[in-house]
């Protein structure tokens, strides 16, 4: 793809063998700076973490079969549950499984509930373990959301406690379950982040007029510019763009393997779009597709000399594109309250609903804020921001690996 003069040297370049040991001790000291930074921002600042009253796990009612937890064993009838459960989201997949294990080498805990041989509930947990300190019990990195998805309370109960006896076991720091319930012994996280979507109606005339108008105007300055769109898995082209933006946010950026693992295990459910200006791309977006959804989740995009307002384009063709497939619902994802993307998504009329994850702790102290807006990485943001592009790109992955379970 047609690239700038900043761009990472090729590898005819006769120095690019001999600056690979330079990133790689470059990337050895930033790896230490960051993590020790990322560890101590950590367990600094207390969250806003609400105790959620304890109740007395109930037995199962009179007459009914006792519910059995028993791990991952086939992939078929974990997705067909998925599929037909009314709590079940796309992080829920079991194709999560195979993502997290083959892209990062993470341990996985996939636990799945029986009631008379019949699959009731799952619970998908993964385990993080950070250079410094214990291992974390999530559900799941990230994700949005997932945590216990189960047919009724008795089967959560279940599920809930064989991933607190799971956590224990393995001796780790805390059990985090994104679904937004409650349960024994459980702190609510606070509201640092919200979701955003809205249902989409069948005609382009009715979606397009349900933006405000700043973004309609931007929107039309684009197709006046000549943008066009094409979709396909062209993994290269996304990624480059994908690690722009992350080197512009400050943020090491995930592997492109992930990416790849993604499109192969999932397939028809994801969709990659571009956005094209004559013969270069300009942005770029990594769309999962679950029953009558869209979620436009990863993106990447040129700072110059892209035309005003490609990322607004890119997303009303993506709408376009979903309600030709007969999708009903677009998913903003999450974002965090008072950063840039909340305010961009805020502004093209999406209204913030919270996200609240559950937490136990395990016997430690309250768990922690983490985000990577915390003052004492700021710094290293910064900094991160004028490293060139071709480290960011080979150091930026294995930052993420690591640091994970600090940032997820």
């Amino acid at each position: 793809m047609p690239v700038g003069p900043s761009s990472a040297p090729s590898s005819t370049d006769n120095g690019c063998n001999a600056a690979d040991g330079n990133v790689l001790l470059y990337g050895a000291c930033w790896m230490k700076v960051f993590t020790t930074v990322a560890a101590r921002a950590h367990t600094a600042a207390p969250d806003d973490v609400h105790t959620h009253e304890a109740r007395a796990s109930a037995p199962a009612p009179a007459g009914q079969t006792r519910v059995h937890i028993e791990a991952f064993a086939a992939a078929d009838e974990w997705q067909q549950f998925v599929r037909t459960a009314d709590d079940a989201t796309f992080f829920h997949s079991a194709a999560w499984k195979a993502v997290l294990e083959e892209a990062f080498g993470f341990q996985t805990h996939f636990l799945l509930a029986r009631r008379a041989g019949a699959v009731v509930g799952v619970a998908p947990l993964c385990e993080l373990r950070p250079l410094f300190g214990k291992p974390r019990l999530l559900s799941l990195p990230f994700a949005v959301e997932a945590g216990v998805s189960a047919v009724d309370d008795d089967v959560r109960r279940g599920l809930e406690n064989a991933a607190v006896d799971r956590a224990r076991t393995l001796g780790a720091r805390y059990l985090e379950l994104r679904d937004g319930g409650g349960g024994e012994a459980f702190h609510l996280r606070g509201d640092t982040y919200c979701r955003f979507r809205h249902r989409l109606s069948p005609t382009d005339e009715d979606n397009f007029a349900r933006i405000p108008r700043k973004r309609r105007r931007m929107i039309r300055r684009a197709q006046a510019s000549g943008l066009q769109v094409r979709v396909g898995a062209d993994l290269d082209i996304f990624y480059r763009l994908y690690a722009e933006s992350q080197r512009r946010l400050g943020s090491p950026l995930l592997p492109r393997m992930y990416f790849a693992t993604l499109l192969r295990h999932f397939g028809e459910d994801v969709v990659v779009l571009t956005v094209w200006h004559a013969a270069t791309p300009v942005a770029s977006v990594f769309s999962f597709i679950f029953r009558d959804s869209i979620l436009p989740y990863y993106a990447g995009s040129r700072r110059a000399p892209a035309p005003c307002g490609s990322n607004d384009f890119m997303y009303w063709e993506l709408m376009r594109l979903a309600c030709r497939r007969g999708l009903t619902t677009f998913d903003f994802g999450r974002s965090r309250r008072g950063s840039g993307a909340f305010d961009y998504k805020r502004h093209w009329g999406f209204e913030p609903q919270p996200l609240c994850y559950r937490v136990h702790a395990l016997g430690h102290e309250a768990p922690q804020r983490r985000t990577v807006d915390d003052p004492r990485l700021r710094l290293l943001r910064w900094g991160w921001q004028r490293v060139p592009l071709a480290v960011t790109m080979r150091l930026g992955p294995l930052l993420a690996r690591h640091c994970a379970p600090y940032f997820t």
